[in-house]
This record gives structure tokens, sequence and C-alpha cells, in this order.
């Protein structure tokens, strides 16, 4: 099970509650099964939550516009969007862009 606070895949067992090899963060997975169903993965299989800060991984043509948003950007306070239809998952606002939505799959968890 990987750690939902850094998605590090190794973790252990400590008195019924996981811990985090990486970054000593400790859950109770049964409470975390039962609270979140819904879940958004980045690039690196990091586990993404509302609010996050983001870098983009490749450069993105942005529709109807003649811009790229260049890879590197970071994007700050991202909200997550459960059952989206064609894939963008993450709504947020870039810089010179203005309100936009993003694949989780083009991003990774900034440290």
């Amino acid at each position: 099970m990987s750690c939902p606070s850094c998605g590090f895949e190794y973790t252990y067992e400590d008195n019924g509650m996981m811990v985090c090899s990486a970054c000593q963060y400790s859950w109770d997975p049964a409470q975390l099964e039962s609270e979140n169903k819904f879940t958004v993965k980045d690039a690196n299989n990091n586990i993404l939550v509302d609010g996050d800060d983001v870098i983009v991984i490749k450069d993105l043509k942005v529709k109807g516009s003649s811009g790229v948003i260049k890879q590197g950007t970071k994007v700050t306070g991202i909200r997550l969007i459960e059952d989206a239809k064609d894939g963008h998952d993450i709504d947020c606002k870039i810089k010179d862009f203005g309100q936009m939505k993003l694949k989780s799959e083009f991003v990774k968890k900034a440290n």
C-alpha cells in the first residue's frame, strides 16, 4: 500500500497502523479506505489532493489559443474534479492563461 501523503510505495505496519518509511506519515488503512474512494494520481503515481502544487511535465497546447504551457510551469492550489468525463481531472488557474483544466497524467506533484 502506497503512502497517502507522499505516494512512496515502501510502507510497514506498526500496531495496526501503516507507516511510510520515507516521510514517517502514519495512517489507519481501514479508515482511509472508507473515507476516500476518489483518488487522483500524478505522472509519477503520487496521490494528489485539493490545494497541492504541481509542475507541468511536458509542453501543453492550449485549445483555442496560440499559446503553450511550457514544461516546468508551476501550478499552485489545484482542485480535483471527481467524475471528469474528458480526463481533465484538475481545475486550476495558470498565470498568463487563466482558469483551465489539466489532465493529471501531464503533471507531477511539487515537493
